[in-house]
C-alpha cells in the first residue's frame, strides 16, 4: 500500500504555524501537548465544488469563520476514493499534502496496518456516477462505507466519532440501520448538511417555549436532492418548539398538477410562503454577485413542488420549492401569540453554497475533538425518512402516505455557537474571485 514521506506534509504545517506567528490567523489553536485527532477521509469523488473540495479545503489548512482565520483541530491522514472522474483533484492532493490514497476503506482506516489508526472517520458520500432507485434517487454508498468503517473499528475493539455528509442513506431501513448500529456500538455519530449553519438574515432567535401553528421552508433546488437541505432547515427551527420534536406521521409530495390543487386549497398559507420570499428580499441577496465559477454548477429544474408535513403534535409545516436557483434559502413561521410571523433567509455568502461548509467543517472538527455532536443526529435521521417516504408518495402518484416510523422525539440543545453570523464577509467579499484550484488559507483581492 501507498505510504507517502510526511516531509511534503511536514512542509506545509510549518508554514501554517509561520503565519500564526505572524498573527494573521486567529481563533482556535489547537494544544501541542493534546495531539490532534487523526481523521480518514472516505469519499466518492474530488473534483472543483464537490462536497469533499468544499470540506476538506478546509481541513487541510486555515479556514474562515465568524470574520477569524482559524486553523483546524484535526488532521487528515489518510484519503478513500471511490471514483477518479476526469477532472479529479483527489491524486494531486494528495501528492501535494503528503496524504495516502489506500485501495480500500480498511486500509485507509489502518494506514496500511491491520488495526484501526485513525480517531475520526469523515464520510462524504455526494457526487459521482450512481444508479438510480426505482424511486429516481441516486444510490450513494453511504451506508456501504459506514459499514466498512464499522466492520474495522469492531475487529480492532475501538470506537471513534463519524461524521457522514447530508442523508445517512437514500432508504430509510439503511438510514434506520446505521443509526441503530452506532447507538448499539456507542459510536458518536453526526450527519447533515451545512444549510441550518448559515447566516440568518435578519438574525432572528428561536423564541423559548414558542408553539408553533405552521412553518414553511421555500429553497430553488431539484427534488430531493434539495428537499432534503429545505427539510433540514424547517427542522432546525422547529425542533426547539415547546415540548420538543415528536416525529412526523404523514408526508405527501406533490407535484404539477397536484400542486397546484393543493394550491388552490390553502393546504399552505400563501400568506407565510410570502413571507419567506420577502426576508429573502429584504436581505438584498441580489446585489451579491454570483461567481462565475458557479456556471459549473448546473441549475436546478423549475418546475415548483412541496412536501406537505403532518407532525405527531399537530403542527403544521412545509417545504416548497419555488423558482430556480441553488442559492435560495427561506423559513417563516407562525407563533402563537406572536402577531407577526418569524420570517429570515439564509445568506451563503459571496461564493454561493461553498461558503456554507466552513460553518459545516468548523462543526465537524469540533465533533471528532469533543465525540458530541453539536445537534442531534436525529435531525438528519427524521430528514432520511422524510426523504424516502415523500419519494415514495410521489411514486405513487403523488398521494399522502403514513408514517409512524417517523413519529421520533428528540430535544435539541443550544447550537447557535457554530452558525456563521456575517463577519467572515466583510473578509471575503464579492469582489474577490473564487479560487478554482485547490487552495486552503487566506484569500486576498
Amino acid at each position: 500500500m501507498p505510504v507517502f514521506p510526511e516531509a511534503t506534509r511536514r512542509r506545509f504545517l510549518q508554514g501554517s504555524a509561520a503565519v500564526l506567528g505572524t498573527g494573521l490567523l486567529t481563533g482556535r489553536a489547537w494544544p501541542a501537548e493534546n495531539p490532534r485527532p487523526k481523521v480518514a477521509a472516505v469519499f466518492t469523488e474530488f473534483r472543483f465544488r464537490s462536497h469533499a473540495y468544499n470540506i476538506l479545503i478546509n481541513l487541510l489548512g486555515p479556514y474562515l469563520f465568524r470574520g477569524q482565520w482559524i486553523e483546524p483541530g484535526a488532521e487528515v491522514v489518510s484519503f478513500y476514493a471511490d471514483q477518479f472522474p476526469d477532472n479529479d483533484m483527489a491524486r494531486e492532493v494528495s501528492r501535494r499534502f503528503g496524504i495516502p490514497i489506500f485501495k480500500t476503506i480498511d486500509e485507509a482506516l489502518c494506514r496500511g496496518g491491520k488495526e484501526l489508526a485513525v480517531d475520526a472517520v469523515l464520510i462524504i458520500g455526494e457526487h459521482g456516477e450512481y444508479p438510480l432507485s426505482d424511486l429516481g434517487v441516486k444510490m450513494y454508498p453511504r451506508k456501504e462505507f459506514f459499514d466498512q468503517s464499522v466492520a474495522v473499528m469492531k475487529r480492532s475493539k475501538r470506537f471513534v466519532p463519524i461524521f457522514n455528509d447530508k442523508h445517512l442513506s437514500y432508504r430509510w431501513d439503511y438510514a434506520k440501520a446505521m443509526y441503530d448500529e452506532a447507538r448499539e456500538k456507542g459510536i458518536p455519530l453526526m450527519a447533515g448538511s451545512s444549510v441550518p449553519l448559515a447566516e440568518r438574515r435578519p438574525a432572528v432567535e428561536w423564541p423559548q417555549d414558542a408553539v408553533v401553528e405552521e412553518a414553511i421552508a421555500i429553497h430553488g433546488g431539484g427534488m430531493e436532492v434539495y428537499d432534503f437541505h429545505g427539510f433540514e432547515l424547517l427542522q432546525s427551527f422547529i425542533e426547539a418548539r415547546r415540548g420538543g420534536e415528536t416525529g412526523i406521521s404523514r408526508v405527501q409530495l406533490v407535484s404539477g398538477d397536484a400542486f397546484r390543487q393543493a394550491e388552490r386549497e390553502g393546504r399552505w398559507s400563501r400568506e407565510l410562503a410570502n413571507v419567506a420570499m420577502s426576508a429573502e428580499d429584504d436581505a438584498e441577496f441580489e446585489r451579491q454577485p454570483r461567481p462565475s465559477a458557479n456556471a459549473s454548477v448546473p441549475e436546478p429544474p423549475g418546475e415548483p413542488h412541496a412536501l406537505l408535513l403532518s407532525y405527531k403534535d399537530g403542527t403544521k409545516a412545509t417545504v416548497l420549492k419555488m423558482g430556480s436557483t441553488s442559492n435560495r434559502w427561506n423559513f417563516a413561521c407562525r407563533v402563537r401569540g406572536q402577531a407577526k410571523p418569524l420570517a429570515t433567509a439564509m445568506f451563503n455568502g459571496p461564493w454561493g453554497n461553498r461558503n456554507l461548509f466552513n460553518a459545516l467543517t468548523n462543526a465537524i472538527i469540533h465533533f471528532f475533538q469533543t465525540g458530541k455532536p453539536p445537534y442531534p443526529v436525529e435531525r438528519t435521521l427524521l430528514a432520511s425518512g422524510v426523504l424516502d417516504v415523500a419519494m415514495r408518495s410521489h411514486h405513487a402518484g403523488d398521494k399522502p402516505l403514513a408514517s409512524p416510523q417517523l413519529e421520533i422525539a428528540y430535544h435539541s440543545d443550544d447550537w447557535r455557537a457554530y452558525r456563521e453570523t456575517g463577519e467572515s464577509w466583510r473578509i471575503i467579499t464579492p469582489e474577490i474571485p473564487q479560487p478554482t484550484t485547490f487552495a486552503p488559507g487566506p484569500v486576498s483581492p
